[in-house]
């Protein structure tokens, strides 16, 4: 599955396109390597996204196409939450 893809059907980046675009300014990470948007996502992938001030780890654990609310967080295990501080990059 593509990576804008999965991050909008697990609800970790609420819109396809804002997925798109944070992968697109190299804010995503799979497997320690830097994904873009078309990037493939598979099961035991480990996901690393920059939100602002807060990275957060996550393991891919099922790949769905579509997925009700209350399922979408057994997509993935969340490893570890960091906050940096404003002027680290």
């Amino acid at each position: 599955m593509r990576l804008d893809k999965f991050l909008k059907v697990s609800r970790l980046i609420k819109r396809r396109t804002v997925a798109k675009d944070v992968s697109d300014q190299g804010r995503i990470w799979i497997n320690g390597r830097e994904a873009k948007a078309s990037s493939t996502v598979k099961v035991g992938d480990e996901l690393v996204v920059r939100f602002g001030q807060k990275s957060l780890t996550v393991r891919v654990e099922r790949i769905s196409d579509t997925t009700r609310k209350e399922e979408a967080a057994q997509m993935y295990t969340v490893l570890s939450e960091q906050f940096h501080k404003a002027d680290e990059q």
